[in-house]
């Protein structure tokens, strides 16, 4: 009978939990829909003064430059990218450590007057060290945490790119998921001598 109570109890303590973290991100009372439609016309914001195409090329030739166009990287418009340098290193392998330098702006921020607003990172700061990931691999925190988004110019372009790189929440940092926010990023990729 003690059993059935604790885990009752264990129960109710995890669904009170769940509540609570669900409300806790939920900013200013908005529903989670309410944060993605808000999420989605700061996107759209941002692209409206863009030019973009809607898919990759089909010979994966981009335009290069910072008047090429915005590509569409996935069908659902969670990533697009815009082409600064293609880059002239090696193509990144499975697992290969990579560094990163990036500024990043929340586009929620963003109005058309104004600009982009309240950058961040450690592109400008060479006191701050590279972030790293290992591409590819999602079991390791130092991966996980920046996100599936952060990866994906490297599978179309070369080490030592350098890109805009617009990431929706669902592939951006933790702190995006539970936030629902979109960023811009400006990334440079470099190879990395850690355990290559």
């Amino acid at each position: 009978m003690k059993i059935k109570k604790i885990a009752a109890l264990l129960y109710a303590f995890t669904a009170f939990a769940a509540l609570s973290v669900t409300t806790v991100s939920c900013d200013d009372n908005k529903s989670y829909s309410e944060l993605l439609e808000e999420e989605s016309k700061a996107v759209n914001r941002f692209l409206v003064d863009q030019k973009v195409v809607g898919h990759i090329p089909a010979d994966s030739v981009f335009e290069i430059g910072p008047d090429a166009p915005y590509y569409q990287i996935d069908e659902d418009g969670n990533i697009f990218m815009q082409v600064l340098n293609k880059g002239t290193g090696p193509k990144v392998k499975d697992d290969q450590a990579v560094s990163f330098r990036f500024t990043r702006w929340n586009l929620i921020f963003y109005n058309t007057k104004d600009g982009l607003q309240y950058p961040e990172g450690n592109a400008d700061d060479l006191s701050r060290d590279d972030a790293i990931f290992r591409y590819g691999n999602f079991t390791l925190p130092s991966s996980v945490t920046w996100g599936s988004g952060i990866q994906t110019p490297l599978a179309f372009l070369n080490l030592g790119c350098e890109v805009n790189l617009l990431i929706k929440s669902q592939y951006g940092w933790n702190t995006e998921l539970s936030y629902v926010q979109p960023y811009l990023y400006h990334v440079r990729y470099f190879p990395t001598i850690l355990n290559n």
